[in-house]
């Protein structure tokens, strides 16, 4: 995540801010430049952007900004027809809002949401929702488990991933509820944005991998046959848990349940490593390391060439962060040592987006 100012006064400004805390002038993220602006407001519901990337062009807000409190801050070119924003667009099925703390869920969802989507946008991956493509397009839906006193676990909603239609339990987005479903499937990391970089795995296997036969190849050489029976596999884990010495292969323990899972819980790390990265090289954050004799300092570079780099920078990042998160009295932020074959897996990730970029463009 890259850093914002304020175009007016010059004041940090973070990527989920409404307004300029120091001089109020209200705020909206322009997706296509990649660029939080300030915007001045004209006549009919029409804004002028006050950043210099924007040179002056006019927007609109999403219908989200327009309509619900602190839901979405990203605005619309002028010229574009739709009522909602590139991110909104993607979001099929909302909670019911008669509920009063179902406002509050909805917003840490959209919240999670927007920065995939921004990571994606970075990646230059495709990003169509249904209604530009019903088959192979992408839609989110928020659901809800019924409240009612004899539903058992087989009626709850299942977070997952169908045909582009990611659903998301909005439980989750309850910060009690999710800390407690970690500690019952004895996770050591649960987040919603670790949630949607996960499913967006499954839905980019579903997107790139699936239909080509090269990296249909590639995927099984690394990650194993996925043909075999996947609802098998996740009863067998749920069943009997992670293999033994599961660490030297796969990131996490969900991931040894089936190939699919290992690919997506690859393609979220693979994520995290990225925006990470991204967001330590805007703050511009040196690490000074012990080399022999010597002490040397680097700043992390995001714009790096190869993986191997970026391993590199990623390790020297997470210890530090992990350092820092202890001298606070709180657990690792990164509490993972991949080995070097599950860094082979998210080299792979890597090289399926390269790819699929460049096929795009």
């Amino acid at each position: 995540m890259k850093i914002y100012n304020c175009d007016v006064c010059g004041e940090l400004v973070y990527f989920e801010n409404f307004k300029c805390k120091k001089c109020q002038c209200e705020l909206g993220y322009l997706p296509i430049r990649d660029n939080m602006s300030s915007l001045h407001a004209l006549n009919g519901g029409i804004y002028k952007a006050l950043a210099p990337q924007a040179e002056g062009a006019s927007y609109k807000k999403c219908y989200n900004h327009q309509h619900y409190d602190d839901i979405c801050n990203w605005m619309i070119p002028i010229e574009d027809k739709s009522d909602y924003c590139i991110s909104c667009r993607l979001t099929r099925i909302i909670p019911d809002l008669t509920i009063p703390e179902n406002h509050t869920y909805w917003r840490r969802l959209e919240v999670a949401k927007r920065r995939l989507v921004y990571s994606l946008l970075r990646l230059d991956l495709p990003l169509k929702n249904k209604f530009e493509d019903e088959e192979k397009g992408l839609a989110f839906a928020f659901l809800a488990d019924d409240n009612h006193p004899e539903i058992d676990e087989s009626q709850k909603v299942m977070i997952g991933h169908d045909q582009g239609k990611i659903t998301i339990n909005i439980a989750e987005a309850d910060h009690v509820v999710r800390e407690k479903n970690r500690l019952d499937m004895n996770e050591r990391y649960r987040t919603l944005l670790g949630h949607f970089r996960h499913e967006i795995g499954h839905y980019y296997w579903f997107l790139l991998i699936e239909d080509n036969p090269e990296f249909l190849e590639q995927f099984r050489e690394v990650f194993g046959d996925e043909r075999q029976d996947y609802d098998q596999a996740l009863k067998d884990y749920y069943a009997n848990g992670p293999i033994d010495n599961w660490q030297q292969n796969y990131v996490s323990p969900y991931a040894t349940a089936h190939p699919w899972e290992d690919w997506a819980e690859s393609w979220a790390h693979y994520l995290h490593m990225f925006d990470t990265l991204e967001t330590a090289s805007s703050w511009g954050i040196t690490v000074e390391i012990e080399h022999g004799y010597e002490r040397k300092a680097f700043n992390i570079q995001h714009h790096i060439q190869t993986f191997d780099e970026m391993k590199w920078q990623w390790g020297f990042l997470t210890a530090a962060l992990n350092s820092l998160n202890r001298s606070m009295g709180m657990k690792d932020i990164y509490p993972f040592v991949p080995t070097e074959t599950v860094f082979k897996k998210m080299q792979f990730v890597q090289q399926v987006i390269i790819k699929a970029t460049l096929v795009v463009g």
